[in-house]
């Protein structure tokens, strides 16, 4: 049976964890998700987005969720909730599901593969003077004169930067390329085109 046909039939074709019913996407639940169906979930775009770090955690959004997703039968699922609760683990509702949840040493590790339960569970998202989200492919103009070091460039204040690239381990910094030469620039002297 083909992954697809296998998900919707076992969700009823609903996100697993939240049961909506648009815009449903296959997400695999890493590590070494490929070779096992259990590892594989159907999963709606909002709480896609959140779950890989492209929109801002909502407590409010995922507090019903996770209270029920957490006991489901599928390991992917359960994994995915605990990882989630994790993020919220400063919140009293999701401390107590924590507390509450039971996995073998197997599926333990496999939850602890994404390092979810290490750190704040605060998203870092690239963000422009105005506090909007950058992404990939977007235009930005320049908030401020900046002198590009190594260079005798200086790039104006108003210079449109298209198609930027965001730095995937700095959420202050993107690159883009201004008059012709490709430099990084810090998300706090920027501005999001329209």
């Amino acid at each position: 049976m083909k992954i697809d046909t296998l998900l919707k039939e076992r969700s009823g074709n609903q996100c697993e964890l939240s049961g909506a019913t648009d815009n449903l996407k296959i997400y695999e639940v890493q590590p070494d998700a490929s070779s096992n169906p259990d590892r594989i979930i159907l999963i709606n775009e909002k709480c896609l987005a959140q779950v890989e770090k492209r929109e801002e955690l909502d407590a409010a959004f995922w507090e019903p969720i996770l209270l029920t997703s957490m006991w489901s039968e599928v390991p992917g699922v359960q994994v995915l909730s605990w990882r989630m609760l994790n993020r919220f683990r400063n919140e009293s509702w999701a401390a107590d599901a924590i507390d509450m949840m039971y996995f073998d040493d197997e599926t333990l590790e496999y939850a602890k593969a994404s390092g979810d339960h290490i750190g704040d569970g605060a998203v870092q998202l690239h963000k422009d003077c105005n506090g909007n989200i950058l992404a990939n492919g977007d235009t930005v103009s320049l908030t401020k004169d900046l002198d590009v070091k190594g260079s005798s460039l200086n790039a104006k204040i108003g210079t449109a930067v298209r198609n930027i690239r965001l730095v995937h381990d700095n959420h202050e910094q993107i690159e883009g390329k201004v008059e012709g030469q490709s430099i990084v620039i810090l998300t706090k002297y920027v501005k999001k085109q329209a």
